[in-house]
């Protein structure tokens, strides 16, 4: 007949050994955090460029090139679609961390509504008249 082993029948060794393991793995995810921090960064900084330059292809960066418009209008519409950019930037940040929610959701909100005021300003159909 087999004898069976009890957990308090094992030896300290064995906890030894996995407490030991237990260490090294807490220090490669600590290594691994760091490295990850940059390459996040990066990969997040590129991200936002991406965007930064696809509003300013849309908001037409060309277009007193090609039909002769002001330049301080466009680029006024420029500021307008970075300004409505950055409040959609501000709900997202809300929504993804769980500090400071309500205010960053109230304030991208209130800075997308100033945004199209002001692209309905730039387009001739004021709310105000």
């Amino acid at each position: 007949m087999v004898k069976h082993n009890r957990w308090r029948d094992k030896s300290k060794s064995d906890f030894s050994e996995k407490e030991n393991k237990t260490e090294l793995t807490s220090k490669e995810t600590t290594i691994s955090k760091s490295s990850t921090n940059a390459k996040s960064i990066i990969l997040s900084g590129t991200k936002y460029a991406y965007i930064v330059v696809a509003v300013a292809l849309f908001s037409g960066i060309f277009t007193p090139l090609t039909l002769g418009i002001e330049i301080e209008l466009v680029l006024s519409g420029m500021f307008t679609l970075f300004l409505g950019l950055g409040g959609g930037i501000m709900i997202f940040l809300g929504i993804k961390y769980q500090k400071f929610t309500t205010i960053l959701i109230c304030s991208g909100l209130g800075i997308m509504i100033v945004s199209l005021i002001l692209i309905l300003e730039l387009a001739g159909r004021s709310l105000f008249t």
